[in-house]
């Protein structure tokens, strides 16, 4: 019987180390006590067993009362920490648990002085084992009584985490059970006559069930209160069933899809009379075969329709489907904002083609009356000025005002179709001096009125890869305002130069130069939409800019400025250089600089 005890010793010894193992986590520390205390329990009744006399017995008694008070209430506080009981007063409460522990091993170590454990020791002259019979004291009944107290308490807190545990959690809760259940069933044979005392035995048992779920069952490797709390706090909703479509589990967003769940009472329930306010729910749940299916489900909850994404899979166990779980993700936020995107694509659509049509008054009833009162005006300008009617200068500036007015339409209807897709960007090979001559060649006749000499210098082998149209609209703009803002007699030069595989092109004037207040109102970064007011002379220059600036960023290049007031300004920007592939260039008309 003693070899029987000093081997079940060294196995509790063994899943003792094997907890240390894991001493990172508390559950396993306390498991670590619990298999050493039980040691000290064995081997000390071995001792006992092995005792010649009265001396020596006691002396085996203070071996097992390192362990004995203690066991019992290690396993009940390793169940506080496995459920997470307590967790915020859990140092405290354990000061609680284990003071009747700590005061039955004092009086057991002083027993002599006052016999509260122990009253005598009585010689069995029956029997080799035990040696003596002892007669219990009232602290040896109250750790008794306490030591079931406390194991029924942990039986009782296993049972809510049972039911709304996974498979493997479950099997780890039986292990921990029968570790606490094997002792104390060994012990109570002491109440139906039996004088040897088994409960060692019963450690041993509990022993090797911990070793064997430890390596089986990954004990003490993962928290199931961990996977509890993710199950638990989780948002999507999550219902467990078994095989027969009984509802096992669930957490408490499903509760919050589902109210019903947390009326039934008791569980496993079958899920047609849980869920019966959710018909199509029960027969997708039913109806489910091999593999996972997905599906939505919509409620009415608090005058707002909930929307759902539901996806329903099987769980296996070694292969063999099981049961099932029932997954609810809550897509309402995602449905309402579908349907305000569908509310406002519906307004974005209608606001579009309003427009569209906006855009074609402006382009056949403003542009062309507008282009006739440019016309008349500067056949009128000249018969003024032939005839030297006073105040003609008065109706330049009125002509002026009519051509900045017409510019700014045009460049808008550039924009318009620009963003619109009108404007299809075909980049093709040609020829920048020849390009460059024909924008030279329009905008000749304005700049003779302000005797302005227009010159390009530009070698003729240079080559660029552009949208014609897009192109000659940058040209267009850049001369327009270079002449706005050059003096009669003033000069203005285009160039270009080579940069590695980009070509910059520069209009530089000798005019009055950009002061700072208008280098700011015209600055290329921002938004067309922040530009000056109508009649504020830079409004329709800002917007032509922002126009080359979008075209030439289209390209790949971009368009800058440098000005200094009184002397000047430079505006460039950059194209892309071309091989000469798919040359246009012979398609463009040519002209001399004026």
């Amino acid at each position: 019987m003693a070899i029987l005890l000093f081997l079940a010793a060294g196995a509790m010894a063994y899943v003792a180390f094997l907890s240390y193992q894991q001493r990172h986590m508390p559950v396993a520390r306390t498991m670590m006590l619990i298999m050493i205390g039980a040691a000290f329990y064995a081997s000390g009744y071995a001792f006992e067993v092995l005792s010649d006399n009265l001396r020596e017995m006691k002396l085996a008694l203070q071996i097992e009362y390192v362990g004995i008070p203690f066991v019992s209430t290690l396993w009940f506080f390793q169940v506080i920490q496995f459920t997470g009981t307590a967790a915020g007063y859990r140092k405290r409460l354990a000061v609680v648990l284990f003071a009747i522990p700590a005061a039955v091993f004092i009086l057991h170590l002083t027993n002599e002085a006052h016999h509260l454990v122990y009253e005598r020791y009585l010689l069995n002259e029956d029997a080799r084992v035990p040696l003596y019979t002892t007669i219990k004291g009232t602290w040896y009944r109250i750790h008794t009584l306490y030591n079931y107290l406390v194991i029924l308490s942990g039986f009782l807190l296993f049972i809510p985490m049972y039911w709304r545990s996974s498979r493997v959690v479950r099997k780890q809760i039986v292990v921990l059970v029968m570790g606490a259940a094997v002792p104390m069933l060994f012990n109570s044979l002491f109440w139906f006559g039996v004088t040897v005392d088994l409960t060692p035995f019963g450690f041993a048992v509990s022993g090797i069930v911990y070793a064997w779920g430890i390596l089986r069952f990954n004990l003490l490797r993962f928290t199931p209160l961990a996977l509890t709390q993710v199950f638990d706090t989780i948002r999507d909703g999550v219902i467990l069933l078994d095989y027969k479509d009984q509802i096992v589990s669930y957490n408490a967003a499903a509760e919050g899809v589902f109210p019903e769940l947390g009326l039934t009472k008791h569980y496993p329930a079958d899920v047609g009379g849980v869920l019966s306010g959710s018909p199509e729910v029960v027969e997708r749940v039913r109806a489910a075969v091999i593999g996972d299916e997905r599906f939505p489900f919509r409620r009415a909850q608090a005058s707002r329709s909930k929307h759902y994404h539901c996806s329903l899979s099987f769980i296996y166990d070694s292969g063999t489907p099981i049961g099932k779980m029932l997954l609810l993700s809550d897509i309402t936020e995602l449905k309402e904002n579908e349907v305000r995107l569908q509310t406002s694509a519906r307004q974005l659509s209608e606001l579009n083609a309003f427009k569209d049509k906006l855009f074609t008054v402006v382009a056949h009833d403003i542009r062309d009356p507008i282009a006739n009162l440019v016309s008349l005006t500067e056949l009128l300008g000249e018969e003024l000025e032939a005839s030297g009617v006073e105040h003609a200068e008065v109706f330049h500036g009125l002509q002026g005002q009519v051509q900045n007015t017409f510019q700014l339409v045009e460049n808008l209807l550039d924009w318009y179709r620009n963003q619109n897709g009108r404007i299809v960007f075909r980049p093709l090979g040609w020829n920048l001096r020849q390009v460059v001559r024909q924008s030279i060649s329009l905008a000749g006749h304005k700049a003779g009125m302000k005797q302005i000499t227009l010159t390009e210098r530009i070698g003729e082998n240079i080559m660029v890869r552009a949208d014609k149209e897009m192109l000659d609209l940058i040209l267009r703009n850049l001369l327009s305002n270079a002449i706005k803002h050059t003096g009669t007699g003033g000069t203005i030069e285009i160039g270009a130069v080579s940069e590695g595989e980009l070509v910059v092109v520069s209009v530089r004037d000798n005019g009055s130069g950009i002061e700072e207040s208008t280098a700011a109102a015209i600055r290329l970064d921002g938004p067309f939409a922040s530009m000056p007011a109508a009649g504020d002379d830079t409004g329709s220059a800002r917007f032509g800019l922002v126009l080359a600036n979008e075209f030439a960023r289209i390209h790949g290049g971009s368009l800058w400025f440098d000005s200094v007031p009184g002397r000047g300004t430079t505006f460039s920007f950059t194209l892309p250089r071309s091989s000469g592939d798919g040359d246009a260039s012979g398609d463009v008309g040519g002209g001399d600089g004026g």
